[in-house]
């Protein structure tokens, strides 16, 4: 039995207790606890995410360029490894698919216009781009339809990263990319019959069982992947920059290797083709957002959105239904367009975006 002093002495003590669980700064570092402990281990395994991310598309041109040399050096040692193109970018479009979550599909229910916007850009921008750089040049048939491949493709793999380093508006990127993926098999064949199809024979049909394949069912795979195991692929997200760009050089070491005597005959205009596609992209892509009153952040997206290629796919698609030549465009486009995106989006850092009106 409790004396009455002991019981006077607990009440005081669970009165004062109380008391400071009221005080607003209990409260308030309480909640920061709370908070902390809720987000765990994924709030850090995402920051070192994206830290990874930042060194992997800083470091990816320079490994995808030591991929064209070496394939360029010894083309006999890689040349036969052409069938295995298709497997390796889906298991690229398996590491996209692992980074989608929800809140991607969101952004697309949030602001439907302007993600549609972005993928108008895409789709009617990079395929009248390459065109008309193909007959500007007046490119040989097979370099043509290369150039033409790849203005058709979706949006490409790192056009995210280089949009959160650019402190673009990374939801949006991430909704073009994810829907301009999702509609590819429906929209990249066609757009190339209609363009090159005057130039070489497209078989547009097989083209979309390809595209459904290789890209298309690894990226939901890689969704569904995530939402059953999303623990598990959060640890793993610091690696998936890399395999990514490890997988996308051993494309671009294939595809070189397989027309390494055509590449030193059309280095030069390849590479001018590929200058002036990439760069109009970018800048047309970040002028239609500002002629639509985007802010400047949803802007610098759309540039990247647009410029930013999937050349993986394009040079996949290219290695299988056209000659070795057709490729090479593609193989180009995946060293320049991280070149290029990750320098201006170095400069863009460098200038904050200010909010306007939409």
């Amino acid at each position: 039995m409790r004396t009455r002093r002991q019981e006077a002495h607990r009440r005081w003590n669970a009165l004062r207790t109380t008391a400071a669980r009221r005080h607003p700064w209990h409260r308030r570092h309480r909640r920061h606890r709370l908070s902390r402990r809720r987000a765990g281990p994924s709030a850090g395994e995402d920051a070192r995410a994206d830290r990874t991310a930042k060194r992997a598309v800083t470091v990816f041109p320079l490994l995808v360029l030591a991929a064209g040399g070496l394939g360029l050096a010894l083309p006999s040692w890689f040349e036969g490894g052409k069938p295995a193109i298709p497997y390796l970018l889906g298991l690229v479009m398996f590491c996209m698919g692992l980074t989608m979550t929800s809140q991607d599909f969101h952004t697309v229910a949030r602001r439907p216009w302007v993600v549609a916007l972005g993928l108008v850009a895409h789709y009617v921008i990079m395929p009248g781009l390459g065109w008309a750089i193909a007959h500007g040049l007046d490119l040989a048939p097979e370099l043509a339809v290369g150039v033409i491949l790849v203005g058709c493709a979706p949006s490409g793999t790192a056009s995210n990263v280089v949009t959160f380093l650019a402190r673009g508006d990374v939801a949006l990127s991430m909704s073009v990319a994810t829907v301009s993926t999702l509609l590819a098999p429906l929209l990249t064949p066609y757009l190339v019959l209609l363009l090159a199809g005057h130039l070489l024979d497209v078989e547009a049909g097989p083209m979309v069982v390809d595209i459904l394949k290789t890209v298309l069912v690894p990226a939901v795979a890689g969704l569904l992947v995530r939402r059953v195991a999303g623990a598990l692929v959060r640890r793993c997200l610091p690696a998936l920059p890399w395999l990514s760009a490890a997988t996308v050089g051993v494309i671009v070491l294939i595809v070189v290797a397989a027309s390494a005597s055509a590449l030193k005959d059309a280095a030069v205009v390849v590479l001018l083709a590929v200058v002036l596609h990439n760069g109009l992209g970018l800048a047309l892509g970040y002028g239609a957002g500002r002629l639509a009153r985007l802010e400047p952040a949803a802007s610098r997206a759309m540039a990247f959105e647009v410029g930013m290629q999937n050349s993986g796919l394009a040079a996949s698609l290219a290695a299988t239904y056209f000659a070795p030549l057709t490729a090479l465009p593609a193989a180009v486009f995946s060293v320049w367009h991280n070149v290029s995106g990750a320098l201006v989006a170095a400069w863009m850092n460098r200038r904050s975006p200010k909010k306007t009106s939409t």
